[in-house]
């Protein structure tokens, strides 16, 4: 997550450390980096061809691609889509405030450099649970006083607004953009996925937009035979990993009105240009979409 040329440093004016004091939170401990056990962010930074992953991740991530060919290419997609989301964001409708909640590791852009090359005063806080993706966070912060970062559970949303690095950086009597990019697919149903997205939905301005992407299954038997397998191999190795229907992930969305082309898959929202290939069947695996708080 190094700063994006064209995108003027600032100075640093808070250490690494500050941050992970204020954003410490429960039990969660920041120190313990797990490397025999695959994680989500890892398989992730696999799936999009980055390094900073191991033998354990890719070989959950060989799984996952024999079950789905296409799936390093639908995760590419998604990828794409979070960028367009955050351009639109911060250049065409003006939002400043950036909470990117389960950001993972860094990939070749990543939100703050977006949001910044079209207003190098835009303020990113990046938040995730995995110590592995809070470690790149030192690199981040070195150089970037309008980048922050917060060590917590997404599904502590009261005590996550409430953290110092969180409350003091982000002025939730403004609008923000909410992103909650493939992370509701990790929370079980007996957590309450949609519960979780409602509080902040709640905690928002008018004005304020939320991205959502979630893991899909679809209507169509062979797909959602697919999905279900995948669904499957995730709770094995991860321990998460649900895949919804339409109707729930819609529903994440409630006290928003989705911006066009509403509810739809990565490659389909507002690509850059015409498609040139055939559509994926992993492609259909995901569905994504924009919502605008009124």
């Amino acid at each position: 997550m190094s700063g994006r040329p064209g995108v003027a440093p600032v100075r640093r004016s808070r250490s690494f450390a500050d941050e992970a004091s204020d954003s410490a939170t429960g039990p969660l401990d920041m120190r313990r980096l797990n490397t025999r056990s695959p994680s989500v962010a890892r398989c992730f930074d696999a799936l999009q061809g980055g390094k900073d992953n191991y033998a354990v991740d890719r070989a959950v991530v060989d799984a996952a691609v024999e079950l789905s060919p296409g799936l390093a290419t639908a995760t590419l997609d998604h990828r794409a889509w979070l960028m367009r989301v955050v351009r639109y964001l911060a250049g065409t409708v003006g939002i400043d405030q950036f909470l990117d909640i389960g950001s993972g590791l860094p990939a070749a852009e990543n939100t703050h450099q977006v949001a910044q090359w079209a207003n190098p005063d835009s303020v990113v806080v990046y938040v995730d649970h995995d110590p592995m993706v809070l470690s790149h966070a030192q690199a981040l912060l070195a150089d970037n006083d309008h980048t922050h970062v917060a060590f917590a559970d997404l599904t502590r949303s009261a005590e996550l607004l409430a953290m110092p690095v969180i409350s003091r950086n982000i002025d939730f009597s403004r609008p923000v953009a909410l992103l909650q990019a493939a992370t509701l697919q990790h929370v079980s149903d007996g957590t309450n996925p949609h519960r979780a997205m409602a509080e902040y939905v709640d905690a928002l301005a008018p004005g304020s937009y939320v991205a959502v992407s979630h893991l899909h299954r679809p209507e169509e038997p062979a797909h959602a035979e697919t999905a279900v397998r995948l669904e499957k191999l995730m709770l094995a190795e991860l321990g998460t990993g649900w895949f919804r229907d339409r109707d729930e992930i819609a529903a994440l969305f409630d006290g928003t009105g989705l911006v066009a082309p509403g509810l739809t898959r990565p490659v389909d929202w507002w690509p850059d240009g015409p498609r040139l290939r055939s559509r994926l069947s992993a492609q259909d695996l995901t569905l994504c979409g924009v919502g605008r708080k009124f």
